[in-house]
């Protein structure tokens, strides 16, 4: 008889990775299961602890739909989904799971949906467009004038 361990491992700052193993006793299990997760570690873009975008995530039967939210809102998940966005360091999202509930599977869903995400930087590259024309012209120059704003305060500690 061997036993399956299923594990989520993952930095908090936008790095997680799934790994599964089995063996004939459960702390080996973990510990290969463990080794495998840290080895699979993918990019995720985190952005102030949500994600920027809609998207789904889909592997085998199982569909994961994460939705950004607003700031408080917290990880509005199921069981293994919740563990991967903690991993990440999501702290705010909503999701759905449609399809298969095989916990491997959803886990699996929710890494692709993550890892197939973009950041404004790299669209903006890929496409050879400015980083103004995807934004919008408005909401850069506001974002520069709030960093100018900050900069231009004076340090309460020094």
């Amino acid at each position: 008889m061997k036993l399956y361990a299923c594990v989520v491992a993952g930095n908090g700052h936008g790095k997680v990775g799934v790994g599964h193993a089995k063996a004939a006793e459960v702390a080996v299990a973990i510990r290969k299961a463990t080794e495998i997760a840290k080895k699979s570690m993918v990019s995720v873009a985190v952005k102030d602890g949500a994600i920027p975008y809609e998207l789904v995530g889909r592997f085998c039967a199982s569909r994961v739909v994460l939705k950004p939210a607003s700031v408080g809102t917290g990880v509005i998940a199921c069981s293994v989904v919740r563990a991967v966005c903690d991993a990440a360091g999501i702290k705010n999202i909503l999701t759905k799971s449609l399809g298969s509930t095989n916990p491997t599977n959803l886990a699996r869903a929710a890494i692709a949906g993550l890892s197939s995400m973009q950041t404004v930087e790299a669209v903006a590259e890929m496409r050879s467009k400015n980083i103004n024309y995807l934004v919008g012209r408005r909401k850069v120059e506001e974002v520069k004038s709030e960093t100018d704003q900050e900069s231009d305060r004076p340090n309460a500690e020094a």
